[in-house]
């Protein structure tokens, strides 16, 4: 069901409209980007080609550009996922790249299929299996595994009873020291022969060759294979070191992640290979010309590394997030029981503690995700209102108190720090990186000016409002003089200027430099004032401001959300629809369901609550003793850690030319950290009194206005290269240059 194309010019003028369109609409066909890895397909209408004169074409093309904006039809898997995706374009919302059903199997590539194998599926020859990743398995774990295998096959046969265990591991040893292109399959054995006579082999026409004669003493009468003397021997000798064995090359391999395939086949060795008779294991190395195996196969593996294993998830989880959830505990322990430092220092300790948020970050994005996508437009809002800023204003909120309850100031100028690192990041570092790696990939890349606009306006109204002189009156400039125009702060900052129009600078010492008492004084470690005259110009002017900014800032976000979400939607131009394509009706499953989602979103809550609170224990001697300043500190790692998921899904939406998302992600959270965040912590400071006060430091206002400028400067063509990219990353490294050297903050 494509949409029409209004004409509003007649009969005559539609061939001339459409025909120019069809061009200006390729030319921007990229404009969403290529969802096809969502699962989804992008559809753009096309209007019918026609010829027209080119002096109409030039006439009409700038009329024609506008027309030719219709909206862009996302099509689905199923309603959740069309509600994921809707939400991914939604101001406010987070935005999030990975599923939250289960795709169904035959929708997915030949690689990803290969990543979920079992390792029991025999293929045809795919060349030599003598690769680098062969290579690390045999250098990591083959050589020694093997060799643990003869080990346990000589006890084996020194026990007599467990000889055919014995002869069990020393074909296993082979085996495990290069099982490429080998294959381990499960035979059944004739009732007439499960004892064999020594020296007799039996032949099977079912496996084309010999099956390898065990000899195995015969087990009392009426009893099963569990109650053998040899199968006694082997669970309590053998099975117990090798399950060991191949339980540390499971993790190891695991943790690696390109090395999933070997953990997978350790798993499969340990709970099935070494459980069954050791005469219904078949050992061969299959041959180019040899027929595929029939029957049940156990093993069967080709490679060991796979470089795609990055997109693994379990239950929907990625790999990454899985295997940082256990530090998560590691921290959580050893945080709360070495409270002394008797293990580890606080350096260490601190350092645990932020990577820990990186995986709470992502689980607390997903289970965001999925309520909104399961749950209609209100419990959506409210989720990721409620929760979008939860891992911030978590640590933040925590840092405040211990500062209060210690009176040290440090820690409130660490915050504002990375309040707006955050913010410089998030429009200079996170939307240039995604201009960087998907320019890389796409030549020229574009994306939806006006949504973007939205953003871009609030973003400017919080840090930078209208053009002006930005100085105050009486400075003593010549008569005629004007200064050159600058953006005034206005918002957040609007306390700050406030405090330097009005405030009494002060300063620690002054030397006069010319020895005379009308020269020139040089004075270190100065600062304005605001509690002159016991405090009068902050209790009565300054601290009324800063509250009536905290209520005026959340009450313009909710007029953009208004805005956005209810009266002008057509901005997004996105229609999102259900696919009928045959054979492709499948219905929704959740990786998780709502109260699923919920509980997770709770418990990651509260582990975020616990890591930020061991990470402002431990970050004093790091701020006392380092000899960073504690400016980069907060803007670099306080600000940016938190912040590597969102980043992830902006590297993933550029890399299928869909920067529209890219950009969003880095609004929304600088719009947040403005409109919410700050406020946040202003209003808590009402109810708990805490050093944080909404005066920044001349270094923060600069960096943040002239990002804000720098980032409306380049999205307002709605078009980027990876050069503009480049631009915003170098300029984003220069403003962390000045942060690195500048002196600490005041009270630090």
């Amino acid at each position: 069901d494509v949409p029409k194309i209004p004409d509003s010019r007649g009969d005559s003028d539609g061939p001339r409209r459409g025909s120019l369109c069809d061009r200006h609409c390729a030319a921007i066909n990229n404009v969403q980007g290529d969802l096809g890895d969502l699962g989804c397909h992008l559809h753009r209408p096309r209007v019918p080609p026609a010829t027209s004169t080119p002096s109409c074409c030039q006439q009409h093309s700038e009329e024609v550009c506008e027309s030719c904006v219709v909206k862009t039809t996302l099509t689905a898997e199923n309603a959740v996922e069309a509600n994921k995706l809707s939400n991914n374009y939604k101001f406010g919302f987070k935005k999030w790249k990975s599923h939250v059903t289960a795709r169904p199997w035959e929708d997915r590539s030949e690689i990803v299929k290969e990543l979920y194998s079992d390792l029991n599926v025999i293929r045809g020859s795919g060349g030599s299996t003598v690769t680098c990743g062969n290579v690390l398995y045999l250098l990591l774990f083959g050589w020694w595994l093997s060799l643990l295998y003869v080990l346990v096959a000589a006890v084996m046969f020194v026990t007599v009873m467990g000889a055919p265990y014995g002869e069990l591991c020393w074909d296993l040893a082979g085996y495990f020291l290069w099982p490429f292109g080998k294959v381990i399959q499960k035979v059944e054995v004739p009732k007439s022969h499960q004892v064999c006579e020594a020296g007799v082999g039996e032949s099977s026409a079912l496996l084309g060759g010999p099956t390898p004669c065990r000899w195995r003493p015969r087990c009392w009468v009426g009893t099963g294979h569990w109650l053998c003397a040899s199968t006694i021997a082997w669970l309590c000798l053998g099975y117990p070191v090798l399950v060991v064995a191949h339980g540390l090359v499971c993790v190891t391999a695991w943790l690696l992640i390109v090395l999933i395939p070997v953990a997978k086949l350790s798993a499969r060795a340990s709970s099935r290979v070494l459980l069954l008779p050791p005469e219904r294991v078949l050992i061969r190395r299959l041959r180019m010309t040899e027929v595929p195996l029939e029957g049940e196969v156990i093993l069967c593996c080709y490679r060991a590394a796979n470089p795609y294993y990055y997109k693994y998830a379990v239950d929907g989880i990625n790999v990454f997030a899985v295997n940082l959830l256990p530090l998560v505990l590691v921290t959580l322990v050893l945080g709360y029981v070495d409270s002394p430092n008797h293990l580890t220092g606080s350096a260490v300790k601190f350092t645990l503690a932020l990577l820990s948020i990186m995986p709470l970050s992502y689980y607390i994005g997903m289970a965001i995700a999925s309520i909104s996508a399961q749950s209609n437009f209100a419990v959506g809002a409210v989720v990721n209102a409620t929760f979008g800023s939860i891992t911030e204003l978590t640590f933040y909120i925590t840092a405040l108190i211990k500062g209060s309850r210690e009176g040290n100031r440090c820690y409130a100028e660490v915050v504002k720090s990375a309040l707006t690192g955050t913010l410089v990041g998030c429009v200079l570092f996170v939307p240039g990186l995604c201009m960087v790696i998907g320019g890389i990939r796409h030549q020229e890349q574009r994306f939806n000016s006006r949504s973007a606009g939205v953003s871009s306006a609030l973003l400017f109204l919080s840090v930078g409002g209208e053009l002006g002189t930005g100085v105050s009156p009486g400075l003593g400039f010549p008569p005629g003089w004007v200064p050159a125009p600058c953006p005034v702060p206005a918002g957040v900052f609007a306390p700050t200027l406030f405090s330097k129009v009005y405030g009494k600078l002060v300063c620690g010492e002054c030397h006069n430099v010319t020895q005379n008492p009308l020269g020139h004084y040089l004075c270190h470690n100065c600062h304005f004032d605001l509690m002159d005259n016991n405090g009068t110009l902050y209790y009565s002017h300054v601290q009324p401001l800063v509250y009536t900014v905290s209520i005026l800032l959340p009450a313009a976000y909710l007029i953009g959300l208004f805005f956005t979400l209810k009266t002008h939607t057509h901005i997004y131009d996105i229609h999102i629809s259900d696919c009928h394509m045959p054979g492709h009706h499948h219905s929704a499953v959740v990786h998780w369901s709502r109260w699923r989602a919920l509980v997770i979103l709770l418990l990651s809550t509260l582990c975020m609550s616990a890591c930020a609170d061991l990470a402002t224990e431990h970050i004093s001697p790091i701020l006392t003793n380092s000899t960073i300043s504690q400016y980069f500190i907060g803007v670099t790692v306080l600000a940016m850690v938190p912040e590597l998921p969102e980043i992830v899904n902006g590297i993933q939406f550029a890399l299928q030319n869909n920067l529209s998302l890219s950009i969003e992600i880095g609004n929304c959270i600088a719009v947040q950290v403005c409109m919410l965040q700050i406020p946040i912590l202003v209003l808590f400071t009402i109810f708990y009194p805490t050093n944080f006060t909404l005066v920044f430091s001349d270094l923060h206002v600069y960096a943040s206005m002239f990002s804000v400028v720098l980032m409306n400067y380049i999205f307002m063509d709605g078009k980027c290269d990876y050069f503009q990219g480049t631009v915003l990353v170098m300029v984003y490294f220069i403003l962390l240059a000045v942060y690195f050297f500048a002196p600490s903050p005041s009270g630090c």
